[in-house]
């Protein structure tokens, strides 16, 4: 769909096409669309529907939008349930393709297109493997134009799901739109034991939530002093020997009788190394 010059003061929705995928901007036109509303829009790809998550605002001027197409009708939603069962079916079909022809790959998800002219498979695998054989045979059983996209250990749990040993569903499958590194590191500055089963997450790598409290106990740490620090304290003169980063207190062993006393960050003066 070309797209037309965005006269000023033009308005924006935003919609999501999966539960925790990215948010796109679309322009809704003369459609009075609210957040949940079901709705049909034009991408690069073809017609897609999606759902309005973010209600209709001002959008720079400059910024030339796809349109939504209108609002999705009972037609439209059945044509979805339509869909899903064909990617159930197709799933299927390529599962025993791979199995029959004893391919070393694994077969994650069957997706298709709104107006079903196009199948894409998503396939697991960090190493690179060849499916444009795999992909002809596809097309041809199928009758349609198919395309093979291979995916990461991280992208492969978003899709897929699961729980987390939080209790709650996956924050990359609910929620989490793009991922941001993690770092051992992150580990490290919080205190947590660096024990793999204990920092990995359901995709095998580090958890992303070893994310979200990382700049907070950064933050705190830089008012308490490190360990190995000489300090004065109320308590006693000694060494830091721990941190305790959210109650803002420290662990020092006195050089005077090597016990240790937990003290608060008002009560020490930290002394130079040198003192």
């Amino acid at each position: 769909m070309e797209e037309q010059p965005v006269e000023p003061g033009a308005l924006a929705v935003g919609v999501r096409f999966r539960p925790s995928g990215r948010i796109y901007d679309f322009d809704p036109g003369p459609l009075l669309l609210a957040r949940d509303d079901r709705v049909l829009v034009e991408t690069e790809r073809g017609p897609a529907l999606g759902t309005v998550v973010v209600p209709a605002r001002l959008r720079p001027a400059a910024r030339a939008l796809q349109r939504v197409i209108k609002k999705a009708d009972s037609r439209d939603l059945a044509r979805e349930d339509q869909n899903l069962q064909r990617e159930r079916q197709h799933y299927r079909t390529a599962l025993e393709l791979v199995r029959g022809r004893n391919l070393a790959i694994k077969l994650i998800k069957a997706e298709s297109a709104f107006d079903a002219s196009k199948v894409t498979f998503f396939f697991g695998g960090e190493e690179r493997a060849d499916l444009r054989d795999l992909g002809r045979e596809l097309g041809e059983l199928l009758r349609t134009r198919v395309e093979m996209k291979q995916i990461g250990a991280r992208d492969e749990t978003k899709v897929t799901g699961g729980v987390g040993p939080c209790g709650r569903e996956l924050c990359c499958s609910s929620w989490l739109q793009e991922f941001q590194p993690v770092s051992v590191r992150m580990a490290k500055e919080q205190g947590l034991s660096l024990n793999p089963s204990k920092l990995a997450g359901m995709c095998g790598r580090l958890k992303c939530c070893l994310r979200y409290e990382y700049q907070t106990y950064v933050e705190l740490k830089k008012t308490l002093p490190a360990v190995g620090a000489r300090v004065e304290s109320v308590k006693g003169d000694g060494t830091v020997v721990r941190q305790n980063v959210l109650k803002q207190t420290v662990v020092v062993r006195r050089s005077e009788d090597n016990v240790e006393v937990e003290a608060a960050r008002d009560d020490l003066v930290v002394r130079r190394a040198d003192a």
